[in-house]
This record gives C-alpha cells, sequence and structure tokens, in this order.
C-alpha cells in the first residue's frame, strides 16, 4: 500500500494546554491511530513508563542516535532532548496506518519537510490566566520554570495561523468531541479514502 494510505497527525500545545488527557481520549476513541513514542533524555516522572510515555535514554544514546541518522526530529526542550524515530513512522505509513505525534513546534517543521501532508492540530488554552492556573496546579515545577513555560507558551500561540486546526480546550469534553472529528473527517478526504480503497475499486474495474 502507498505511503500516502496513511495519514500523520501533529498535535501541537503548550505546556499546561491539556494535550496529553486529549490525545489519551482520541486514542481510546480511535484505537487504530499509533502514537509515535518519542525517545526523550529527561528523567521519567511518577507514573511514566518507559516505552509506554517515553523512551527514556540518556544523552549519550541519542546522541549515538543523531550521528545514526535515526530521528525524523528531534529538538532541545527546557534543557532535555526529545526525537521521533523515522524508520518506525514510515513502516506505519507504508501499511496504511495513521500516525500521532505529540511534538513542539519547531519539531512539527522538521517533521512536514519530510511529511508536507502532515495534519497540525493545535491544542488551545481559553487564556494566559487558565494557562499559569493550570501549571502551578500541577505542583511539578519552580516559579522560573513556569515562568520560561509561559514566555514560550506566548510564542507559540502567535503561530497558531499556521496549523490546519485549532482547538480551544475550555470544556474538555468538547474539546474531547473537536479533537476526534478532525481526526475522522481527515481520514474520510477523498484522496485519503481513495487510496485506501484501492482494491475494492479495482474490482470495480476502477483503475488508480
Amino acid at each position: 500500500m502507498s505511503q500516502l494510505a496513511g495519514n500523520v497527525f501533529i498535535v501541537v500545545a503548550p505546556s499546561g494546554a491539556g494535550k496529553t488527557s486529549l490525545v489519551a481520549a482520541l486514542l481510546k476513541a480511535e484505537p487504530a491511530v499509533q502514537l509515535s513514542v518519542s525517545y526523550s533524555t529527561r528523567p521519567a516522572r511518577k507514573g511514566e513508563m518507559d516505552g509506554q510515555h517515553y523512551h527514556f535514554i540518556n544523552r549519550q544514546a541519542f546522541q549515538a542516535m543523531i550521528e545514526q541518522g535515526d530521528f525524523l526530529e528531534y529538538a532541545e526542550v527546557y534543557g532535555n532532548y526529545y526525537g521521533t524515530s523515522a524508520s518506525w513512522i514510515r513502516s506505519c505509513l507504508a501499511e496504511g496506518r495513521d500516525v500521532l505525534l505529540e511534538i513542539d513546534w519547531q519539531g512539527a517543521l522538521q517533521v512536514q519537510k519530510v511529511f508536507p501532508g502532515a495534519i497540525t492540530i493545535f491544542i488551545m488554552p481559553p487564556s494566559i490566566e487558565e494557562l499559569e492556573r493550570r501549571l502551578r496546579g500541577r505542583a511539578t515545577d519552580g516559579e522560573d520554570v513556569i515562568c520560561r513555560r509561559l514566555a514560550v507558551a506566548r510564542l507559540e500561540i502567535a503561530k497558531i495561523a499556521e496549523c490546519d486546526y485549532i482547538v480551544v480546550n475550555d470544556d474538555f469534553e468538547r474539546a474531547c468531541v473537536d479533537l476526534i472529528s478532525i481526526v475522522r473527517a481527515s481520514r474520510l478526504n477523498s484522496k485519503t479514502q481513495y487510496l485506501r480503497l484501492t482494491t475494492v475499486l479495482a474490482k470495480m474495474g476502477i483503475a488508480g
């Protein structure tokens, strides 16, 4: 099957916007979508599992993967490295499976260079004030980190017009429906469906 038979969904959001929870709800509703598990040099947080949330590796191992060309994209965020496996994504797309990436803007731009048809979705907080409230409510970061995250959030929000879709996470249930609707509609566009229905169309005498 053509590599284009699978979609690449890129979900971008400021820290604290609720991206992780929304993506988890999407994957539960659409189990056929494959989540790309990134590699990271940051320590695992409480409750995180290696291979499920991230592939946790040290900086030396990460650097070795860079030199071997293993990453589709990688970036340094808040002093830690994050990267996406290129070979795994290509194998999924070749089989017609959809792949979802949770990455930052820098990574999204790198992915789009390789997969220009990637669908970008920005998870928007209802306000900076609400974003700050959520960040402080997590009680996982110090004041300097929170201030840095808010500054980065403003820069990220300034780029939302570059995304294909924007989901405002004000009401979680409504935001879930919006995100799921985007994925389902994208999978039903004529170009994607035509590729996926090649065998069916051939049996009808309709050549690709």
